[in-house]
């Protein structure tokens, strides 16, 4: 049986470009980028590069880019380097309850750290609301962050109107962009973005590398000490393979972007027309209509996460029950939670599904009917068993 991974937006296999782009800097370029001998320019020139690419996917300059470990650090940087950078303007900081665990976990570690921390509320559409925001905002706001696309639902948020309205106030806008980026058109000027991230290895790229864009005039400090790369804000010899690697990872998504948009928006509609022709009952959570194309949710009334995802896995299929960072874990989603409430059963009922280039009309077609086998073979057994209780 062909496994069929239908988890991209927990991670994404390499482009075979991606590889040989970073072969031969791992076999030829092994200076420091910070010594100032030959060797070190070679470094140093290759990420000059894959900065300058990465600036420009999003319309910034590329001295407003901070290469990082990854999308959790980027987060991390945004929010603790702004709030502690800014403290002397206020102590008040804007988000969502449904951010990824990088986000929100920072946005706690503030708060016991005496920050004032406002969690914006999701409605059953997915979307937080303009006018929450309008109330939450004051003059002591320091930092709002919301994320452009859910990793769960793949809900978007309404960025542009985000954007303009935080531009009244002294407040920085930060958007954890690592779903949107590669699928979405990224002005951070049009957009009114001060600050956004970004991760590699859900593009096709490299693991262990993502970027923070910083627009210049935000006042954010280091969270490490050591060294004065990325312009003294992220310290540390940075990763020149990783660099070239995600470089060519934006350079793909950035031509293949409108082919793989709608290549997933089919996949998407195809997945949940064989789900409905197989006969089995379930629902999308969220508005269908307002989600990224490369990622759906969908809960299975009366099953349960566990179970679902183990046989999935046993039937070949790779899905998630929500953000790689809890997998394993059976405690309720905290996005659908944001969206339903406590003890809502879509909270443990339900698995997404992100589609990318490891999959073909024919897998996607191919998944969805052994998905509905395992949905009604898990059905039957628990009629059984709830019969022999009877």
């Amino acid at each position: 049986m062909e496994p069929i991974y239908m988890d991209h937006a927990a991670t994404t296999p390499m482009a075979e470009e991606v590889v040989q782009a970073m072969l031969p800097v791992l076999n030829e370029v092994f200076g420091n980028p910070s010594s100032v001998h030959s060797f070190g320019r070679k470094a140093r020139q290759v990420l000059d590069v894959a900065r300058h690419v990465m600036a420009e996917s999003i319309h910034a300059n590329e001295k407003e880019i901070i290469f990082t470990s990854g999308g959790t650090e980027a987060d991390n940087l945004a929010l603790l380097g702004t709030a502690l950078a800014n403290r002397d303007k206020g102590n008040h900081i804007i988000t969502t309850a449904q951010e990824h665990h990088a986000a929100l976990y920072t946005a706690e570690a503030l708060e016991k750290q005496g920050f004032r921390v406002t969690y914006l509320p999701v409605y059953e559409n997915g979307t937080i609301a303009i006018e929450d925001l309008k109330e939450a905002l004051t003059d002591d706001t320091i930092l709002v962050s919301v994320m452009y696309v859910n990793n769960e639902t793949g809900i978007i948020q309404p960025i542009k109107e985000i954007g303009k309205l935080v531009k009244g106030y002294q407040a920085y806008f930060h958007t954890d962009a690592v779903q949107a980026f590669g699928l979405m058109d990224i002005d951070v000027n049009e957009l009114g973005i001060d600050m956004l991230t970004v991760s590699s290895h859900k593009i096709n790229g490299p693991k262990g590398i993502g970027f923070l864009y910083v627009n210049e005039n935000v006042k954010i400090n280091p969270l490490q000490y050591g060294g004065e790369q990325e312009r003294k804000r992220r310290p540390g010899t940075e990763n020149i393979a990783g660099a070239a690697g995600f470089q060519k990872a934006v350079q793909l998504a950035m031509a293949n972007k409108e082919t793989r948009i709608n290549q997933y928006q089919t996949y998407k509609e195809l997945f949940v027309n064989e789900l409905r022709q197989n006969d089995i009952t379930f629902e999308v959570n969220g508005d269908m209509d307002a989600t990224i194309s490369s990622i759906i949710n969908i809960s299975f009334p009366g099953a349960n996460v566990e179970a679902l995802l183990t046989n999935f896995d046993l039937d070949g299929i790779a899905a998630s029950s929500g953000s790689a960072c809890t997998a394993g874990s059976v405690e309720p989603s905290h996005v659908l939670t944001a969206i339903y409430g406590e003890g809502h059963p879509c909270t443990t009922n339900s698995i997404r599904f992100s589609f990318g280039i490891s999959n073909t009309e024919e897998n996607v077609k191919e998944a969805a009917g052994r998905i509905a086998r395992v949905v009604k073979r898990l059905n039957r057994i628990k009629e059984s068993e709830n019969n022999e209780k009877q």
